[in-house]
């Protein structure tokens, strides 16, 4: 059956597998995610299959085993510290994920279809980037995207927005071929950081039509472990509520090979971005260095 377009935490999950979301349970043809939690010393084989994927470290280090090596991932504190080591896994092949002190791991994938060498990157291959202005400020670091970081299908980045921010504005779509536009499938996986006292937060996302031919609409409230599929449309924003700073990771693929994110905005609301040259970037960020 295929998933609704709001994924509520822990709702695909088992085993070790907080998230396990396969393109065919998505209802498209490229894109995946699985999220791993270990406890301490805990081991997970996996299987690659037809996919490319990331190894990307959320919370704690790994070592991951594969083709008779191993490779040691530094990792980080959590999302909203640091960014992050990472390892690239190419389909058809086999790995086993473990850590040490325990950890949350995130596995963004993509349907292959050439055959690439595994490769450790470091933090040095993280390219991060300052969006928008004032009350649109955001942080992006880019895994695989924009980076020189060459795969089948996959681009991968991920976002931070501080408490009361807005971010994937204006809305965005790219879901047809153009010069200013590519096709790809999108995943929003989402953490939102708790209130001081660790209650947890919250934030909004919207996802809209582009077309009366192709409708979907969702406007709902996001928590932390969340996902936001978006197989077509405009999405956009992303609303961190005041208080509560918010990360998201985004996994995309397409039936190119170029690498290229091409994204027009909702010409309804691009003239806000013209608002930015007058105004300054959140100080709250970079969040991480």
């Amino acid at each position: 059956m295929t998933l609704d377009i709001h994924v509520p935490a822990g709702s695909t999950g088992h085993d070790s597998l907080t998230v396990d979301i396969s393109a065919a349970d998505a209802g498209w043809t490229y894109s995946g995610l699985r999220v791993a939690v270990l406890e301490a010393g805990e081991a997970l084989a996996l299987e690659t299959g037809d996919y490319e994927l990331l190894v990307l470290p959320l919370a704690g280090s790994a070592a991951v085993e594969v083709g008779g090596r191993t490779y040691d991932l530094t990792g980080r504190p959590s999302v909203f510290e640091e960014i992050t080591d990472f390892l690239y896994v190419p389909r058809r092949t086999a790995f086993t994920l473990t850590s040490a002190a325990g950890g949350r791991f995130a596995l963004p994938a993509a349907i292959a279809v050439r055959d690439l060498p595994v490769r450790y990157l470091g933090r040095d291959q993280v390219r991060t980037d300052l969006r928008g202005a004032g009350d649109c400020s955001r942080q992006v670091n880019n895994y695989a995207l924009n980076n020189g970081v060459e795969t089948s299908h996959l681009l991968c980045c991920e976002v931070l927005t501080p408490g009361g921010n807005w971010s994937s504005y204006p809305a965005h779509k790219h879901d047809r071929k153009g010069a200013d536009e590519r096709e790809l499938e999108e995943i929003y996986y989402f953490e939102i950081a708790p209130s001081p006292a660790g209650d947890p937060g919250f934030g909004l996302h919207r996802t809209y039509a582009s077309s009366p031919d192709k409708p979907i609409d969702l406007c709902v409230e996001i928590h932390d472990g969340d996902v936001a599929l978006v197989p077509h449309g405009y999405h956009g924003p992303c609303v961190a509520a005041p208080g509560y700073d918010m990360y998201y990771l985004n996994v995309m693929a397409g039936p190119d090979e170029d690498l290229v994110w091409l994204a027009p905005d909702d010409p309804a609301h691009h003239w806000i971005r013209g608002t930015w040259e007058s105004q300054e970037v959140d100080p709250r960020l970079p969040m991480t260095r």
